[in-house]
């Protein structure tokens, strides 16, 4: 699996970026996709995650400032695109912001993309 990550930047506060994670080389037909971020001195969190059934999973801090969506996936399911719509950016979302594929006791990253929201 390779995880490839885009989109990131600076942005004053109430602006917005979208993220995009290009996933490929995968095998799997069922498993979890979605963004993580880590800021200095603080430990990796959930940002927003989404099955391949659909379901979506949102941190409290999200606010329904962020919305998590797939885009086409190829015809053999090798490869796929999440997005990651940022509105409203806030200071405390300055973080390197990662992609994650979770399946069973297996987690693949990408190289994260920073995300910094400063006037």
């Amino acid at each position: 699996v390779q995880l490839v990550e885009s989109g990131g930047g600076s942005v004053q506060p109430g602006g917005s970026l979208n993220l995009s994670c290009a996933a490929s080389r995968v095998i799997l037909s069922v498993y979890r996709i979605g963004w993580y971020r880590q800021s200095p001195g603080k430990e990796r969190e959930l940002v927003a995650t989404i099955t391949t059934r659909g379901e979506k999973n949102y941190a409290d801090f999200v606010k329904n400032r962020f919305t998590i969506s797939r885009g086409t996936i190829s015809r053999d399911r090798s490869q796929a695109t999440v997005y990651l719509q940022m509105n409203s950016l806030e200071p405390d979302d300055t973080a390197v912001y990662y992609c994650n594929l979770h399946y069973g006791a297996f987690d693949y990253w990408g190289q994260g993309t920073q995300v910094t929201v400063s006037s």
